[in-house]
């Protein structure tokens, strides 16, 4: 079986191998601070007994899961903590086609190039679903390609790589749709400490058994590193999925699970929101390059992306080494997240030389 191997790795590993200075815009890598309680955490579970060093219950700490549980509405025992949002999105997506109803999954174009292959991976087929310009998604649209075949649906709100936030009626949509065809509604929402828009509605604000709501402390935290990320199953559904994370993973990392339960709860809204006006900011001043640049482009309601497209300059893999090349700047082919955004590039505002490299982009392009 051949699955589709996301292009992420390749085009840093070309930017490395660059011999000119190159701005990383490729990956969503924040580059600012974890919360100070983190690292205080660390310190502290260095000098902890032995019994700390060993393997933490598989679904995750206990306290963890109550935390997230408490913070989410739901009960402790529907939370398994996963190595990140690609585990618990693996988790919620192998829930919903091994339950017979159905093998197809329905994304969205421009997609997150993991679901595809996730997809493929577990046996599953894929159909699109087109956003609109603005990377909005219909639900008259997603119902219409719905059928007694889709197990799936999986969306990403905020949303990478277009930036869309979904309101609360998309949402209820999509959940009625998964209800109305015995599917699934896998909603992505790792990123909604970003929501610029002030739209964002999580799915679980929808009392249904037919949708899994998947996030990670990766991006909210600057922890990328850390694995540490969570899915929030009907309980019907749970047992299961906890069986596939035993197997597949044993259990996450405990003493990252210790920090990140700490950080919880000593890190205030202030964190948060110094960190989305940072974005803010970096939004502002590289879309004004941009507009410097006669660039098309989408302006990102939240998450970290910025689309764009210059004439005569389509979004392939070889378009991108020579912007490497060239201009200074890696970016994300568009041909990447799908068919819809093939002439665009994709960048991530997650360095502090984004204004920098929206002027590189606007002299090269101007």
């Amino acid at each position: 079986m051949e699955y589709e191997t996301p292009l992420f790795f390749r085009v840093m590993g070309y930017a490395a191998r660059a011999d000119r200075d190159v701005i990383d815009m490729v990956s969503g890598n924040p580059d600012w601070e974890p919360p100070a309680a983190l690292r205080e955490a660390l310190h502290e579970y260095a000098d902890l007994d032995p019994d700390a060093f060993q393997y933490p219950p598989s679904p995750g700490l206990r306290d963890l899961r109550e935390e997230i549980a408490a913070r989410r509405g739901v009960d402790a025992d529907q939370v398994v903590v996963t190595n990140g949002a690609g585990e618990a999105n693996y988790l919620a997506m192998a829930r919903a086609l091994e339950r017979d109803a159905g093998s197809e999954v329905l994304l969205t174009d421009p997609v997150y190039p993991y679901y595809p292959g996730k997809t493929t991976m577990l046996g599953g087929s894929q159909r699109f679903v087109a956003t609109d310009a603005d990377g909005h998604l219909d639900p008259a649209d997603v119902r219409a390609a719905a059928s007694e075949e889709t197990a799936a649906i999986v969306v990403n709100s905020p949303n990478n790589p277009t930036g869309a936030v979904y309101p609360a009626e998309t949402v209820c949509e999509l959940v009625a749709i998964a209800e109305e065809y015995d599917a699934i509604l896998v909603s992505d929402e790792v990123y909604d400490h970003f929501d610029l828009s002030g739209r964002f509605e999580s799915a679980l604000a929808v009392d249904s058994d037919h949708r899994i709501v998947t996030n990670a402390f990766s991006k909210s935290m600057a922890i990328t590193g850390f694995r540490v990320g969570y899915a929030i199953f009907p309980p019907d559904l749970v047992e299961n999925a906890e069986s596939r994370h035993m197997l597949v993973n044993v259990a996450g990392s405990r003493p990252a699970q210790y920090a990140v339960l700490h950080a919880l709860r000593e890190t205030g809204p202030e964190y948060y929101e110094r960190n989305r006006d940072l974005l803010g900011e970096r939004v502002d001043a590289f879309t004004s390059a941009l507009d410097d640049a006669g660039a098309e482009y989408t302006r990102p309601e939240g998450a970290f992306y910025v689309m764009a497209r210059f004439e005569g300059y389509p979004g392939t893999l070889e378009n991108v080494e020579r912007l490497i090349d060239e201009a200074g700047v890696a970016g994300m082919p568009g041909e990447a997240f799908g068919d819809a955004r093939a002439d665009w590039l994709r960048f991530a505002l997650v360095t502090p030389r984004a204004e920098e490299a929206a002027d590189r982009l606007a002299a090269y392009f101007g």
